[in-house]
């Protein structure tokens, strides 16, 4: 009977206590990497967007320098310029994209130093080891990767660097890997006013706008090839809010019918929605480092708080306050999405995990919940069944996370006297 209970309790210390991520993590990106092999070497590769994105380059390199003329065979370029950039180096690589294996390998590699950022940010906040497992278990996110090669890929990757950087405190650094991102794929903006929230507490108001400056003057600076020939061409085309979207390829609001789907009020009430969840978010969880109110914040910028009191706010924005508000950014903003295509996953799977703990749901319930969404985003194509899981799921993540980080930053606050005006901090 002993020894049951000692074998009990070190199985539960095993699952539960953060020091064994220092063996496991290692371990599980090993046997990660065994399985991305075996998957390039096994399973055949899905031609999807790839030889677009490879027409689309060739467009480029023969000289073409408006956006708004480059086309593939599924469509127009709708990416900024990193994107182009990016598989510009494929195209190079695979001759064209003639030569698919190369950039295969290429994508596992990515893959897995992708992985080993986001178990770096997971370590950074103490997870449990029970969590990460679940990182290397998608069977979609592998797909996503080295099966399909999309540019979600390199998005999703900028992303966790992004948020590994903020943990570290390495602000600039990781403004300039958030921006890529966003020069990637637009699809990032859904995480902004997470990163805002963090940079805008993580130091001082005019260093904070001096860092979203630079995530501009990178956009910037991505774009000058094509900016002189037909710059209104290539900001409609890259980042191009008032895309249509096509009712078959939709993964998450297929339930509500074609017509609902395609008409107008619906866009309105999602962007409604993701709008009000924001505010929710920012008036009761996003300014927990500061304890001010949000006027209080943007007042900062014409009237500074005491050094000591910015200092004291910086010290609050931890790791975990990093991850949680950009990462349930990002999950409010998928949860409103009008449309999610598969490869949207890239970014969600790695995120749920985490927003899962967060929600302070039973182990058990999280690998529930997180199979049930791996489930859904498997089905292809997509129905009225799988589409009301992955509204679930994310939902269940977004309300989740909202309620189990109510107490996160709490305690009595005390105010900080400057002039004739109070702020709070604890």
């Amino acid at each position: 009977m002993e020894r049951t209970q000692a074998l009990y309790h070190s199985a539960i210390d095993l699952a539960t206590n953060p020091k064994h991520t220092r063996w496991l993590c290692p371990l599980l990106l090993v046997t990660d990497a065994v399985l991305c092999a075996l998957i390039i070497w096994k399973v055949p590769y899905t031609e999807i967007d790839y030889s677009t994105y490879m027409v689309q380059v060739s467009q480029y390199l023969a000289g073409e320098r408006d956006y708004t003329l480059i086309e593939g065979p599924t469509g127009p370029l709708v990416y900024p310029a990193a994107h182009l950039y990016i598989y510009s180096a494929l195209s190079w690589l695979t001759t064209g994209g003639r030569d698919i294996w190369p950039a295969q390998w290429v994508f596992g590699g990515v893959y897995l130093g992708v992985l080993a950022v986001v178990m770096g940010c997971y370590a950074g906040v103490e997870a449990p080891p029970y969590l990460f497992p679940l990182l290397i278990l998608s069977k979609r996110l592998h797909s996503l990767f080295v099966l399909r090669l999309f540019n979600d890929c390199f998005a999703a990757g900028a992303l966790f660097i992004a948020i590994y950087a903020y943990q570290k405190r390495m602000w600039t650094l990781g403004s300039i890997a958030f921006s890529l991102g966003v020069g990637v794929k637009m699809s990032l903006l859904l995480a902004l006013p997470g990163v805002v929230m963090v940079l805008g507490q993580g130091m001082e108001v005019n260093r904070a706008l001096r860092n979203l400056a630079i995530m501009a003057q990178i956009q910037a600076l991505l774009a000058v090839p094509f900016l002189p020939v037909n710059a209104r061409g290539y900001i409609s085309r890259a980042f191009e809010f008032t895309r249509r979207f096509l009712f078959k390829w939709t993964v998450n609001w297929r339930f509500v019918g074609e017509d609902t789907f395609l008409s107008s009020s619906f866009a309105q009430a999602l962007a409604f929605a993701n709008l009000g969840l924001l505010a929710i978010f920012v008036l009761t969880r996003w300014t927990g480092p500061s304890g001010l109110s949000v006027p209080d914040l943007l007042r900062r910028v014409y009237r500074p708080l005491p050094a000591r009191v910015e200092q004291q706010i910086s010290l609050r924005v931890t790791p975990d306050f990093v991850m949680t508000t950009i990462l349930s950014s990002l999950a409010i903003g998928m949860l409103c999405a009008r449309s999610l295509h598969y490869q949207f996953y890239a970014y969600i799977a790695w995120a749920t995990p985490f927003l899962l703990w967060k929600s302070g749901l039973h182990p058990g319930l999280i690998y529930l919940v997180w199979a049930a969404q791996e489930w859904a985003w498997n089905v292809y194509p997509s129905t009225d069944t799988s589409s009301k899981v992955v509204i679930g799921c994310l939902a269940v993540q977004v309300i989740g996370t909202w309620w189990g980080t109510r107490n996160d930053l709490g305690g009595e606050k005390r105010p900080v006297k400057k002039g004739d005006e109070h702020t709070h901090i604890d």
